[in-house]
């Protein structure tokens, strides 16, 4: 007799995926309808149907899931689940290769690296190549590169070719660097995560003995966040699973939204034939959002074809229905959210209950400004707002400096941006310079050239034309830094480099709107303080609005969510609308964000944006938008 009461604790959908006989299954888990309970009972339902815990193999992408999944397993059918594998797919490779590494020419006690030490390995490898310099790929960046090809399967310089080609980068160096940090970790005897599901298959793929002991040992397998798997993954989850047929993947293609990192969407959408006769489960079933957010959820996500149709059903009692709210410009969108949270707050709903979230960072610039003026408290997922972001604060360095000779703050950041140049050497070029450079004067800036290194001189030079035009409009004076110097800067040094380009061109448009520097600067000083003056939204107790990117929004619910510059070429972004996968993935992007709600729904639609010559941009509404029945229209 059953311990666990399965058909008392689960919907029909969820018991029909749980008790699903042997074989492979695939269960399609909308947002919201109990992923993780469905799995959790389905690993009770395998123990108490006589499967040995050990016997079983469940993959997670994050420990805390996994660690999630078993102590509620263990509340079903107590302390026997201890011994079921379980675990990120890293974790797991992870133990097997420790049992096997010297099939494969490592020692069983190999080292894995954690980013820091990946990135001192890169750097000497590049350091022993004569490569690493300022106008080369930094460490991280070229990480990214590697990491990337190794999820994808795909060459280095195909990546190196993506991430790079259209700059001055030499992206057979890119390679000849990989060839030596490969080998030098060899030489160690180390691994990077990447190395652990890439010699985990090579394990597989090399030594079929090897792999037969873990077809035999498993005789389960269960797969969590299946859209999100990479080739590497899909591939050793199907060499194990492939005689026995015993796997049971779990996931959303509606949420598939990480192709960027390597995610293989066609994971899921081949898993039917893959695995000919493989039992399709759906879970539609809402328990998060009320009905109105689930029609918009529907409405946004039918455009896309090539998916597994399916629709989400509330079980909430209908409340109010989502908010189409059109608006003139991003300064009105602004405006509009921050009232709209001053009435609810004043209305009696925590600040913690709301989340803004958008497309790309820079989106959020207005609102971030006029919260920071009204005094609103507010976390940024990404930690960091607009203004203290690196890369903005590169860019204001030169127009700080201009305004204010003395300013060593801002000499010392801009100089560093140039091969050869520290700390140190600013430090004593500021002491030659008597505390002082006025960039107004072409012999003080001849002098201080003078005093740069060799190697850094080149880089001071391509600012010429930037230097004539510092008694313009400052957006000018930015423009033609990124272009001179900053971009091909930005491009070996962050591994985001697209997101920051973003983030630097809406920099240009907003600075348009100021007359001259000190106009500029004075509005930035005074936002600075004000965010000085708002409560610390991290101390204890404190209440605040969260703004985020959708990306870093998955899994998460708030009751109240804005989404925000929902304008064609925004939101879906104009340049993901020139992929090889048209909108498709905006539309799952916007469909995870909608899905975050739990009561209220804001869909903010401006019409127009600054553009670049001083006058302003139309932007059409999002076609997730216009795709919404009239009623919301």
């Amino acid at each position: 007799m059953s311990g666990v009461s399965f058909e008392q604790d689960l919907n029909e959908e969820q018991l029909a995926a749980v008790q699903a006989p042997d074989g492979p299954v695939l269960v399609i888990a909308a947002a919201g309808t109990g992923k993780t309970r469905t799995l959790t009972y389905r690993v009770a339902w395998l123990v108490e149907h006589g499967i040995e815990p050990d016997r079983i193999l469940l993959l997670t992408f994050t420990n805390k899931a996994a660690r999630e999944m078993l102590d509620r397993a263990r509340g079903l059918v107590g302390e026997g689940v201890s011994g079921l594998w379980g675990g990120t797919f890293h974790h797991m490779a992870n133990r097997m290769l420790r049992r096997h590494a010297e099939a494969l020419g490592y020692k069983s006690d190999y080292t894995i690296l954690d980013q820091d030490d990946s990135r001192s390995l890169v750097k000497a490898a590049a350091d022993e190549l004569n490569l690493l310099g300022k106008h080369f790929p930094k460490p991280d960046v070229l990480l990214s590169i590697y990491g990337l090809a190794a999820s994808r399967e795909e060459q280095i310089h195909v990546i190196a070719e993506q991430r790079l080609g259209g700059h001055d980068i030499d992206l057979n160096d890119v390679v000849r660097i990989h060839d030596l940090y490969e080998r030098k970790k060899r030489e160690q005897s180390a691994m990077d995560f990447d190395d652990l599901l890439v010699n985990g298959l090579r394990l597989f793929r090399e030594f079929p003995s090897i792999l037969a002991r873990y077809r035999e040992r498993f005789m389960h397998i269960l797969v969590d966040e299946y859209q999100d798997t990479n080739v590497i993954q899909a591939a050793w989850v199907d060499s194990l699973a492939v005689e026995r047929r015993n796997l049971l993947v779990v996931g959303d293609d509606f949420q598939s939204i990480y192709s960027w990192r390597g995610a293989n969407f066609q994971n899921i959408l081949s898993f039917p034939r893959r695995y000919p006769g493989a039992a399709v489960y759906k879970l539609e079933t809402n328990y998060r959002s009320v009905p109105g957010i689930l029609d918009v959820a529907n409405a946004c996500i039918a455009g896309n074809p090539d998916q597994f149709q399916k629709t989400l059903r509330a079980t909430r009692a209908a409340t109010r229905p989502p908010v189409v709210v059109r608006l003139r410009d991003g300064e009105q969108q602004a405006l509009y959210v921050v009232n709209r949270i001053r009435r609810m707050r004043a209305a009696g709903q925590s600040l913690s209950d709301m989340v803004v979230l958008y497309r790309a960072h820079f989106h959020a610039l207005e609102l971030q400004l006029l919260l920071a003026r009204e005094r609103i408290p507010f976390q940024i997922t990404s930690g960091k707002r607009f203004f203290e972001q690196a890369h903005i604060k590169d860019a204001c360095a030169l127009l700080r400096l201009a305004a204010n000779p003395e300013d060593e703050l801002s000499f010392s950041r801009l100089l560093q941006l140039f091969p050869k140049v520290g700390k140190k050497t600013c430090s004593k070029m500021w002491g030659a310079l008597g505390g002082r450079l006025d960039l107004h004067d072409a012999s003080a800036r001849s002098r201080l050239e003078g005093l740069l290194p060799t190697g850094a001189r080149a880089s001071w030079q391509d600012l010429a034309e930037v230097f004539g035009a510092l008694n313009s409009n400052p957006a000018l004076v930015i423009e033609r830094f990124v272009a001179a110097f900053y971009d091909q800067y930005a491009v070996v040094t962050f591994d985001n480099y697209e997101r920051r380009k973003e983030d630097l061109e809406e920099l240009v448009l907003f600075t348009e709107r100021f007359e001259n520097t000190t106009e500029f600067l004075s509005e930035m000083a005074l936002l600075t303080n004000l965010d000085t003056e708002v409560d610390d939204p991290n101390a204890e107790n404190v209440e605040s609005v969260r703004l985020s990117t959708i990306h870093q929004a998955k899994g998460l619910e708030w009751p109240t969510v804005f989404v925000i510059w929902l304008s064609d070429g925004m939101f879906p972004s104009s340049r993901s609308l020139n992929g090889d996968e048209g909108d498709s993935e905006e539309r799952r992007l916007f469909y995870v964000a909608t899905t975050r709600a739990k009561d209220d729904l804001f869909l903010c639609v401006p019409a127009l944006r600054n553009a670049r010559d001083g006058g302003v941009q139309y932007y059409p509404p999002s076609r997730f938008i216009t795709d919404l029945a009239p009623s919301f229209n």
